[in-house]
């Protein structure tokens, strides 16, 4: 089931980590969102700190008309992209949970991106959802 938190939009899934960050990913095209970055952040503790810690990758996911429009309206705004996605083992299966492009918006304090942010939040939120019951 998706649900908003204070500042994403979350499901929990059934699946193994790979498989969900696979599925993650084909969900995000599907609504018009590429995949600009990944940081595979298990890797990167332990390479950096010598540190254990779950599979957890953060993937920085784009769709190039919004931020067009976006960084037209504002060039700062950049500042704030792209949109950050995580995907984490949680037990048996993985929690997917995107960040809230309107909260990340209202950082920005310009009205004139609420239209932007809400579109790349419903189209966040169509990704995320359709991926409950997998």
């Amino acid at each position: 089931m998706t649900t908003r938190t204070k500042y994403g939009i979350e499901t929990r899934l059934s699946l193994p980590y790979e498989t969900a960050v696979e599925k993650v990913t084909e969900a995000l095209k599907e609504e018009g969102f590429g995949v600009l970055t990944e940081i595979d952040v298990k890797a990167t503790l332990k390479k950096k700190l010598d540190a254990d810690f779950r599979r957890y990758v953060i993937l920085g996911a784009c769709n190039p008309p919004l931020a067009h429009r976006a960084l037209s309206t504002e060039l700062d705004v950049g500042l704030l992209l792209p949109c950050n996605v995580i995907v984490y083992e949680d037990g048996e299966g993985s929690v997917v949970s995107a960040a809230d492009p309107g909260a990340m918006m209202e950082i920005a304090g310009n009205p004139d991106l609420s239209s932007i942010a809400e579109e790349a939040r419903e189209r966040l939120e169509r990704a995320i959802a359709s991926l409950d019951g997998a």
